[in-house]
């Protein structure tokens, strides 16, 4: 198997297809969402047959664990196994979306270890408990919420993002071009990103939104939440900060849907803490796997 660098039009919507039927008899979708946006200019590996029926695709987006699906009808055929071995060679790792039993018996037949666990937590949405929260929450003195402004708040934006997420894998290397990329998206909307500003409109952290409408009712997502960890007012760290924008947030998707969702790494307590206490569960687990260190 080879790797091959993007896909024509005609290919990609074929793509679509095969990624649909996983998804239907899975349950779960098998490429995450970014990549799905991104189809056709990421590297790949396409399996087909008589060059236009898709059996199964491995994508390799920038420096993250690959992906990969084997469409439903050509599974148990060994094709699974060719793609996970070239991915792991090209990569190191793999993401499993779903956590699903087959793939943790592939995982544990090839001697994989999880190495990193991304949960997706939901809970139903009120206008009426989302409105008891913003009520309930208090922002530091000389701090207000306001919306984000194209065009304006880019870079103010972007360096808070950097600070916040110098740990995470994706989020920590968000450019401007990435951002312009993700301002595209028909699912954009200045009015659901907030940010916390001071009295000079200093950013000192914001809430993202997204409203997914690809299903059959709108999904609310508390798509980025992240405060800067060097924000500082008189001379003090600004705290208290994380729950009035939730609380923004959560107001602005309850005003479009019925249930809120997030994503949240399995190893970060505080966030998850915080989740919980506002009535989040854990909906599904994605698993990045990789090859044992060699001993």
């Amino acid at each position: 198997m080879s790797w091959i660098h993007g896909l024509p039009a005609a290919t990609v919507d074929a793509v679509r297809v095969a990624a649909g039927a996983a998804e239907v008899a899975d349950g779960i979708a098998p490429l995450s969402g970014h990549v799905l946006e991104a189809l056709g200019s990421d590297q790949y590996i396409l399996a087909t047959r008589s060059g236009t029926q898709v059996l199964g695709l491995a994508v390799s987006h920038d420096d993250d664990p690959v992906e990969l699906f084997v469409t439903p009808e050509h599974r148990r055929q060994g094709l699974g196994t060719e793609l996970l071995h070239a991915a792991l060679d090209r990569a190191g790792a793999v993401w499993a979306h779903g956590d699903l039993a087959p793939a943790r018996a592939l995982a544990a037949r090839l001697g994989l270890v999880r190495s990193r666990e991304l949960l997706q937590m939901r809970r139903p949405l009120s206008r009426s408990w989302a409105a008891a929260q913003v009520a309930a929450s208090a922002l530091p003195a000389g701090v207000r919420l306001r919306t984000f402004v194209p065009g304006r708040d880019e870079e103010q934006f972007l360096g808070v993002n950097a600070r916040a997420f110098d740990w995470h894998p994706e989020q920590g290397r968000l450019d401007l071009a990435g951002l312009r990329a993700e301002m595209a998206q028909e699912w954009f909307d200045p009015d659901g990103f907030f940010l916390a500003v001071d009295e000079h409109d200093t950013v000192l952290g914001f809430h993202w939104t997204k409203v997914h409408r690809d299903g059959a009712v709108p999904l609310g997502e508390i798509y980025v939440l992240g405060v800067d960890p060097a924000a500082v007012r008189n001379g003090e760290r600004v705290r208290g900060l994380g729950t009035p924008l939730t609380a923004a947030g959560l107001a602005y998707l309850a005003e479009r849907s019925a249930t809120a969702m997030l994503y949240v790494e399995g190893d970060n307590l505080p966030a998850r803490n915080l989740y919980r206490r506002l009535g989040f569960e854990v909906f599904t687990t994605d698993v990045v796997y990789r090859r044992a260190a060699a001993t």
